[in-house]
């Protein structure tokens, strides 16, 4: 380890001890060039260009990331790299769990994962995405990238207006054949290509999420989504044409090795079929929350928590609501990333409070990460507020022990 890494290593144990596990972490804005944002992040209007109209319009909000966007030429070595506020210096997470991942997720973690194996994120577009997928292992593999499965969470607060289309097409119609989709890549350049016709829409409703396994075709709504997935920026685009803007071809084949950027058996092999037109769609993958323990033990406590994503081994998530005035310890059994969604308070040793507006670069105090030895002894959390929940999401890596395994 060089001298500078020594010192870093140094600043960012100094930094976790100080928090007693917690540590602070900076807002990480990521801009996607072919979507529209929908100006429900809370980052200063202003600022939503920030990057420069060529970059494209920030319409994500990466948390806890240790994962560089995937944003073509041009885009910076830091671009999706959360930092951690370690006293007016900082330090990317990266590199603290490069260099303390025993000390951040636990000696265990380290040796089964190797690292902090989630992404997570907020997304905000004034519309739908285009209709795509993201690679499977194997496929994901051939590019030097891992597969994405990805989960969705509607949170209530983000939600205050459901922007231009609520909807998110996912999966095809039972009824599509692999040529049908054929027909639509052959289109690609004569407009719209038609792939919508063969998918069905379902309206989302905040408070509730779904799971997308890789190779699953889906084209987000406009809603504000909270996003745990592995960590990895692969996808595909299938969709040549959203709200009349072209998606370019090589959206489509971005992370396809090049002998394959014409080869249409290819691109369909891509597609997890049956996964895509299971007839019971809705049934195997729209979740409600799950309440962790009884309702009214946790209310006579003084919280509520429920897990908003389960039923995979890859990452899991939590809401929890701290009642007003009230006090409380919340233990977990793994290192996790929080966003605070509502309200005021502390955690720990940090103050925690929900911006009403953040420009670009500015520090905030709605987003810490907690280790798995702060996790495993308990959080101290108040809710600072005589009237108003404090409400947060956590989100964890793979393998933890007390997400739920199933659906049911």
């Amino acid at each position: 380890m060089t001298p500078v890494t020594q010192s870093k290593r140094k600043l960012i144990l100094e930094t976790l001890a100080a928090g007693e596990g917690v540590v602070r972490l900076a807002p990480c804005w990521v801009p996607r060039s072919f979507l529209m944002p929908g100006g429900r992040l809370k980052l200063d209007p202003r600022d939503l260009y920030a990057l420069g109209a060529h970059r494209g319009g920030i319409d994500e909000r990466w948390f806890s990331s240790t994962t560089k966007a995937a944003n073509g030429p041009g885009t910076p070595d830091d671009e999706g790299l959360s930092y951690i506020d370690c006293g007016g210096r900082k330090a990317l997470l990266q590199e603290a769990i490069e260099t303390c991942g025993d000390e951040f997720l636990g000696a265990d973690v380290m040796a089964r994962e190797g690292g902090w194996n989630v992404l997570c994120k907020f997304f905000d577009n004034l519309g739908p995405i285009p209709h795509h997928l993201h690679q499977n292992a194997e496929f994901a593999a051939r590019v030097g990238q891992k597969g994405k499965p990805e989960a969705y969470y509607f949170p209530p607060q983000y939600n205050f207006t459901g922007n231009n289309f609520p909807y998110t097409f996912m999966g095809l119609n039972p009824a599509t054949k692999r040529d049908d989709v054929r027909r639509c890549l052959e289109r690609w350049n004569e407009g719209d290509n038609g792939i919508l016709y063969h998918s069905r829409a379902y309206k989302l409703q905040p408070g509730t999420g779904w799971q997308i396994d890789a190779g699953v075709l889906h084209a987000p709504g406009s809603l504000v989504t909270y996003e745990p997935q592995v960590n990895s920026d692969v996808f595909a685009m299938y969709q040549s044409l959203v709200e009349g803007r072209a998606v370019p071809w090589d959206l489509l084949v971005k992370d396809v090795p090049p002998e394959h950027h014409r080869d249409f058996d290819y691109l369909l092999d891509m597609l997890d079929w049956d996964a895509n037109v299971d007839p019971e769609f809705a049934k195997h993958r729209l979740f409600h929350p799950k309440p962790v323990k009884p309702v009214v033990e946790m209310a006579e406590a003084g919280y509520r928590e429920s897990w908003v994503t389960y039923s995979t081994p890859n990452y899991s998530a939590k809401e929890l609501t701290v009642f007003p005035r009230r006090t409380v310890t919340i233990k977990d059994a793994a290192a996790h990333g929080v966003i605070v969604t509502q309200g005021r308070g502390r955690m720990g040793k940090h103050q925690i409070e929900t911006p009403s507006a953040i420009r670009f670069g500015q520090m905030t105090m709605d987003e810490v990460f907690v280790s798995a030895d702060a996790a495993k002894n308990g959080v101290v959390i108040t809710n600072a507020s005589d009237t108003e929940d404090l409400v947060m999401l956590k989100h964890f890596g793979p393998g933890n022990p007390q997400a739920p395994q199933s659906k049911d």
